[in-house]
């Protein structure tokens, strides 16, 4: 499905309800299938929260072996793969999409395999598909480079408190994406498991299946309001829009949004489970930001950047390269279709500024959700044409129709 945008204005004082976020969700449904007690509340709509369902639901056999395709959800691909290696007596292969085939785990899979596991690969080394034995895991003390995804980490501390002695683990070297190891601890610690990470050392008590039952409201995703602060700050003065529902101590890194989007004239007021952004005046000086902590937002904020005329330094972006698409590469292309001036490395990405915005420019989504969401703001400035529209369904299904609610002008061609 291609789509084609514009809109010279959105309506000022829209209301949205956000689905719950993704990061959160995935994680509480791992951890919900090891402790049955927890219930969960607003659970992300997205496809990759759908997939982690079905495939921690899936009714397995004593022994029988069964195919389990997570298709481009990497999150899922991570999370599965330490949750069945702990599955004892049951055998799976996972595998993924053709892309999902090029995304390392190898990492993972050697840190698992050091703790017990047994788990092989079944095309390529050190790349999905790969086949799971589970077994029980008879290790507790591991290292990782540090500066690895940081779902290779999360996965193995949501396994951690099931394995008989706990884990400690050590991450050498400098730690990329700290608020998702924190956000891991943090739910673990809500329902009970005792944790501590004191500079690069983590360490995991195990825990009993006598959970007592909990109730676990899962904050709305700020991945997904990146978007909308990309909208308000490519607006007019006054526009604003609530989202629902957010948590001004949020777990999530990318409620970094809040200090980012002040450099682009965007206000944002909490008030009780809601935000109100706000644009409040028109700033035009470049900027440079560090997404180290954050890699999720790259693509909205240069794209707001580009939008709004402003230059741009990004740092800290080595690991947009293993995601759905090399993403680093994927904005060079599609900026400078649209008449950026781009220049890139492995982990960085300096925007130029720009005088003028090329109209009528198909964006190619490259099967990344956030491709498509990213540059969808830019309809406020000229027609745009979006390619394979639909692959926003990975982790807001409902983005289109909410673009349409706030005033944008969308027609399939």
């Amino acid at each position: 499905m291609n789509l084609l945008l514009h809109s010279q204005f959105i309506i000022k004082n829209s209301q949205l309800k956000i689905t719950g976020s993704k990061s959160e969700t995935n994680r509480l449904l791992l951890l919900q299938a090891l402790y049955p007690n927890i219930t969960l509340k607003n659970t992300s709509n997205s496809d990759d929260s759908d997939v982690m369902i079905y495939a921690l639901h899936l009714p397995f056999a004593i022994q029988h072996s069964r195919l389990v395709d997570v298709h481009h959800a990497g999150t899922a691909m991570r999370f599965l793969t330490a949750y069945f290696a702990i599955q004892e007596g049951k055998e799976i292969i996972l595998t993924g999409s053709s892309r999902m085939k090029q995304r390392p785990i190898k990492i993972l899979v050697e840190a698992l395999n050091q703790l017990g596991a047994e788990i092989l690969y079944a095309e390529n080394d050190g790349f999905p598909p790969i086949k799971i034995i589970g077994k029980k895991l008879n290790q507790s003390k591991i290292s990782l480079p540090a500066n690895v995804s940081s779902q290779y980490i999360s996965a193995l501390l949501l396994i951690a408190p099931k394995l008989e002695n706990g884990l400690e683990l050590t991450l050498e070297g400098e730690i990329t994406s700290i608020p998702y190891i924190k956000m891991t601890l943090a739910l673990l610690n809500e329902i009970g498991v005792t944790t501590s990470f004191v500079k690069n050392k983590i360490s995991i008590k195990p825990a009993t299946n006598n959970q007592q039952p909990t109730t676990m409201t899962i904050e709305s995703d700020w991945s997904s309001a990146s978007y909308w602060y990309s909208i308000i700050a490519l607006s007019e003065i006054r526009t604003q829009v609530t989202l629902s529902s957010y948590k001004e101590n949020s777990l999530q890194g990318d409620a970094v949004l809040v200090e980012i989007y002040k450099n682009f004239g965007v206000e944002t007021t909490f008030s009780e489970s809601v935000i109100i952004i706000k644009k409040i005046e028109y700033i035009t000086k470049s900027v440079q930001f560090n997404l180290a902590s954050s890699p999720d937002i790259a693509q909205t904020i240069v794209v707001t950047c580009f939008g709004l005329g402003v230059g741009c330094l990004l740092t800290g972006l080595h690991t947009l390269k293993i995601k759905e698409t090399d993403r680093i590469e994927a904005l060079r292309l599609e900026l400078t279709k649209l008449g950026a001036l781009v220049i890139t490395t492995d982990s960085t990405l300096k925007l130029g500024t720009s005088t003028r915005i090329n109209s009528n420019i198909k964006i190619t989504t490259y099967q990344d959700h956030r491709m498509a969401m990213a540059f969808a703001p830019l309809a406020l400035k000229v027609p745009i044409s979006i390619e394979n529209a639909e692959v926003v369904s990975k982790s807001y299904p409902t983005f289109w129709d909410d673009l349409k609610t706030v005033g944008f002008q969308i027609s399939e061609h």
